[in-house]
């Protein structure tokens, strides 16, 4: 009875694992979440992804608890991003360039937002230059197709936060459909 009050939460980690900085190990990283009290923490990748199950309401309380700790057992303070399984269910079908054909997974990105950007500042984002790059933001999501790949962008990531007041953390496509799949998974043990 008790299980029907856990859901399905992606944590997303900014800036970890990159370039031999904010090193993180995995099985650590799931020590620390089951020490927060989160159920069946599963991690995807070495850059910082965990699928997990709570019943914790109120995600930006958790998001801070998860950062809190991530600082006190690996030294370095990093954004902690919060999407339920549902939520990331609606960033998949939200998926601007779903219907285009040619498009290659592992060069679409999705930003996940810290926070709700300024309606007046998305609309100063969607007119920067991103020539070839295309770039749309819906909600706390921004999706951004890199078709040369995302070696040398055009796009300053550096450049958007900025203007949209607020952080977040990429992932490309391939790595959303497998922690969408987690979350679902996690969300419905006896589907397949």
């Amino acid at each position: 009875m008790q299980k029907q009050n856990f859901r399905a939460v992606v944590a997303l980690l900014r800036g970890v694992n990159l370039g031999g900085t904010n090193r993180v190990q995995m099985d650590a990283l799931r020590e620390m979440c089951e020490g927060l009290g989160l159920r069946e923490p599963k991690t995807y990748l070495q850059s910082g992804n965990v699928v997990f199950g709570t019943a914790e309401q109120d995600l930006v309380r958790l998001g801070k608890r998860m950062e809190k700790a991530i600082e006190a057992e690996f030294g370095f303070r990093t954004d902690v991003i919060l999407r339920t399984g549902a939520e990331m269910e609606h960033v998949v079908a939200r998926n601007p360039f779903a219907k285009r054909r040619g498009i290659d997974p592992s060069k679409l990105l999705v930003t996940f937002l810290a926070g709700d950007p300024d309606p007046d500042a998305c609309e100063q984002v969607r007119h920067m230059k991103a020539d070839p790059e295309e770039l749309y933001i819906d909600g706390r999501e921004v999706y951004i197709y890199f078709p040369n790949g995302m070696a040398r962008p055009k796009l300053s990531w550096v450049a958007i936060a900025k203007t949209l007041k607020t952080q977040g953390t990429g992932r490309n496509w391939n790595s959303v459909i497998k922690l969408l799949e987690m979350a679902q998974k996690m969300n419905n043990p006896g589907a397949q």
